[in-house]
């Protein structure tokens, strides 16, 4: 049983699959591992770390590969290398994507996508989603407090009090509540708001204050799965304007509303904008989906009048050392239910509920019921 963790082609990826202490498990469990030369350096990690852990070091390491491990969903280049029904595992967007899918069932490749893993105890270890958001929501206000033109916490001086800042985070996920905790340990001044009514307990118990439209359609805006529903014309315009207001007062704000599978909801409109105090920050977390916020661009910090609107890409990976680290174990403790450890070999159960929720492509189709082509 082979294992291959190839360098992340894509420009923009720091990340890489595999640490030394991933590597070391995989080989308790009977693989060989390979790395590719280099594939560590952005996130800190060198060849020799790999290698004094028995991972075998190479240019190319996918050929003879059973298992492939990756950071992005892999490039047809790179899928020529591949040998037909390998496992690859990778964070694989597949939304919007077909042709990629496509090209990834017609390589013979059994293509598994680690975001769209179930949210169950089972496989909270597994979670890419959260384990990555957490650490976008950290670097988010890190982001905003080195964009922002002051101190962040109260500061008493014999020359005078600097006030603290007022953050305002909108959407309380996983990146969103990172992002509280973190403004607060700061010493900002915080408010937060989402759409899910659990998530206001959550809110104050990190010691922010909460806004919403508390109304009837508020109390039942969570789906099964915790996600936030898509909400009312009437309700957004509401909650908008209470929004609005509330904006005009705030030195940094940070949007992380994401649904899967749809365009960012836009939350912050130009007018919103303008209305801001010269010298505010806003962070948009959700600029690889269109963005939250109006005038957003993709990799870019743009100056909106007084106002800088900041729209890193891959905030996860701006931390990539972390980022990989958390993004291994992952992979690893959903590899590890991939492989018999007594007969140390690739067993894929594939009636398993994890597998069959996050496999896209095998047997040269594409096998997700979620995103299979539609027949004509």
């Amino acid at each position: 049983m082979r294992v291959a963790v190839p360098r992340e082609t894509d420009a923009g990826e720091p990340r890489v699959a595999a640490t030394p202490e991933t590597v070391k498990k995989l080989k308790s469990f009977g693989a060989e591992v390979a790395i590719a030369r280099g594939a560590g350096i952005a996130s800190g990690i060198p060849d020799s770390e790999f290698e004094a852990v028995g991972a075998q070091i190479a240019d190319v390491v996918t050929k003879d590969a059973d298992i492939v491990l990756k950071v992005r969903r892999p490039a047809p280049a790179e899928l020529a290398e591949y040998k037909k029904g390998a496992l690859v595992v990778a964070i694989m967007d597949p939304y919007g994507n077909e042709a990629a899918l496509k090209q990834m069932a017609d390589a013979g490749v059994s293509a598994m996508a680690m975001e769209l893993m179930p949210r169950i105890t089972r496989a909270q270890s597994m979670d890419v989603l959260s384990s990555q958001a957490n650490l976008a929501g950290y670097r988010a206000v890190i982001d905003a407090a080195e964009e922002y033109g002051r101190a962040l916490p109260m500061m008493m001086t014999a020359a005078g009090t600097v006030p603290a800042a007022k953050v305002f985070i909108m959407g309380v996920g996983v990146a969103g509540l990172q992002a509280i905790a973190t403004a607060r340990r700061l010493g900002a001044i915080v408010t937060a708001t989402d759409v899910r009514p659990a998530t206001k307990e959550q809110v104050e118990s990190l010691g922010a204050k909460f806004l919403a439209v508390e109304d009837e359609e508020f109390k039942n805006a969570q789906t099964a799965g915790g996600y936030a529903k898509e909400m009312s014309k009437e309700y957004q315009a509401k909650q908008a304007a209470l929004v609005a207001e509330h904006i005009k007062k705030q030195d940094i704000v940070i949007t992380t509303a994401l649904i899967p599978g749809r365009p960012a909801p836009r939350l912050i409109s130009k007018e919103m904008v303008a209305s801001m105090r010269p010298g505010s920050v806003i962070i948009d977390l959700a600029v690889e989906r269109g963005g939250n916020v109006e005038g957003a661009q993709a990799n870019s910090v743009i100056q909106a009048g007084g106002v800088k609107i900041v729209g890193h890409l891959n905030v996860a990976g701006r931390l990539a050392a972390s980022a990989s680290a958390l993004y291994a174990k992952n992979l690893l403790t959903f590899v590890e239910t991939l492989i018999d450890k007594k007969e140390k070999k690739l067993a894929v159960n594939w009636d398993d509920e994890l597998v069959k929720a996050t496999l896209l492509t095998r047997d040269g189709a594409v096998v997700n019921p979620n995103f299979k082509p539609k027949t004509p």
